[in-house]
């Protein structure tokens, strides 16, 4: 089945040209105005369109085209745009971009060189649609987490194997890499999803207070204990319980916590009745916890009866092909929270993403688009709204910036077809189906790129 492209055109003669030559790859659709054209992008059946800016009643100028690009984020949020201007137009394509065009291609037009931008700009639709829809770890996506790394995909397997066991588990990782995403994954997976889990930081409650929240405490217990509390344990009760910062527990209490751990009971704090539960443990940290046990630090009977299902999340830095999924993803869930609409990176802000070492991680990732969108009303986030900085090209330079756009085109197409094998495990006609190509082009595609599928 063909690929559904809306071209729109004024220029009868462009838009023959256009249909004859792309009508082999493409079902083309022609308006020849944007009265013509709202109806088509309203439909939400056309993952592409061009545009050229040229438009009636005022085909001299862009303002037309302009105008309807700002209507298209409405109508038809997901369809992606490459405008076409003239070639000594270079302004209004960078304006176009700042008003959620995906790409460009100027005029007199090079059906070899639209051919390219066309076919990356249906495989980011391609990749973007997997993304928005994501069911199972095989699309990169599992219980919340997501991802389509290598590492994350082994992370994604322990889990899976963890959740069918009620085994302590011991997540550890550097702040900010998910460790309570990960949580929330084995309790979600698990037979114990209709029941309750419950989480309690223990680095973030005075000492003398978290015993209570841990165990409850009797009427009398201590000074202000008016009634008697149900501590976190017992609202776990047949659900699972996950303690964060677990190396933040006090010797003390990492005693109690044992004796649930072989004995599965708890007393409240000021009572003498012993209380059965049948709890699943979960437990987190940032720090080394087998150091600590040897530093006197951390109890290591408790460190073995915690250890049971070891799971370390990496930093963001070892599962570099997340990093641009990871952006789209938070900036589409947090502009729909904002009502702000499509929005994108900018090819310098993409890089500065991807370039960047990420010492606070995904949470580090998270803040920085939030960031952005609370600093900005723009469509397109730059790098300075992410808060990096962005160098600004000189008039010098400007030929070397059109050569980049060229290498981002390049890089942007390999990053394309890596993340399609990835998520399809390598198999060349499931990776050509969520790419909505041909297996002869993949195939193609992949000897271009010198990519290495035989692993």
């Amino acid at each position: 089945m063909q690929k559904k492209l809306l071209i729109i055109e004024d220029e009868k003669s462009v838009a023959k040209q256009l249909r004859w030559g792309l009508n082999k790859e493409y079902e083309i659709t022609i308006a020849a105005d944007a009265e013509k054209a709202i109806p088509f992008l309203a439909s939400g059946i056309f993952p592409v369109a061009t545009l050229d800016l040229g438009l009636p009643p005022y085909p001299d100028t862009p303002e037309q085209g302009f105008k309807l690009l700002e209507k298209i984020a409405v109508l038809a949020p997901h369809t992606k745009v490459i405008v076409i201007t003239g070639n000594a137009e270079e302004n209004n394509a960078i304006k176009a971009i700042g008003l959620g065009a995906t790409d460009f291609c100027a005029k007199p037009l090079d059906l070899t060189v639209l051919k390219i931008i066309l076919a990356r700009t249906f495989q980011i639709h391609a990749l973007e649609e997997a993304n928005r829809h994501p069911i199972t770890s095989q699309c990169g996506s599992l219980a919340g987490m997501l991802g389509i790394s290598p590492a994350i995909k082994k992370v994604f397997k322990r889990l899976e194997h963890a959740s069918k066991t009620d085994y302590p588990v011991l997540i550890t990782g550097n702040t900010g890499t998910g460790k309570e995403l990960a949580a929330q994954a084995v309790h979600t997976l698990s037979s114990r999803n209709k029941n309750k889990l419950v989480t309690i930081n223990c680095g973030a409650i005075p000492e003398n207070l978290l015993e209570s929240e841990l165990f409850g405490h009797e009427k009398g217990a201590f000074t202000g204990a008016t009634s008697r509390k149900t501590g976190k344990f017992e609202q776990a009760d047949q659900g699972t319980i996950f303690l964060d910062e677990i190396g933040e527990l006090p010797l003390p209490l990492q005693v109690k916590l044992l004796r649930v751990l072989q004995e599965s009971t708890i007393e409240r704090l000021g009572g003498t009745n012993t209380i059965q539960l049948d709890v699943r443990i979960l437990a987190a940290t940032n720090i080394n916890l087998e150091q600590a046990a040897r530093e006197g630090l951390f109890r290591e009977d408790l460190f073995y009866r915690l250890n049971v299902i070891p799971l370390t999340i990496p930093d963001l830095k070892e599962r570099p092909e997340d990093i641009l999924l990871l952006a789209h993803n938070f900036l589409q869930e947090e502009s729909q929270n904002l009502g702000r609409g499509q929005l994108s990176f900018s090819p310098s802000a993409l890089m500065a993403l991807t370039s960047h070492h990420w010492p606070g991680n995904v949470r580090e990732l998270q803040n920085r688009i939030r960031r952005a969108l609370g600093t900005t009303l723009d469509k397109v986030i730059t790098p300075t709204d992410l808060g990096f900085e962005e160098r600004a090209l000189s008039a010098s330079q400007r030929n070397q910036k059109l050569s980049t756009l060229k290498e981002a085109r390049e890089t942007a197409e390999e990053n394309v077809v890596r993340q399609a094998l990835t998520l399809c495990n390598n198999n060349i006609s499931q990776a050509a189906k969520l790419l909505e190509t041909s297996r002869p082009t993949l195939h193609d595609l992949i000897k271009k790129h010198a990519i290495n599928i035989s692993q």
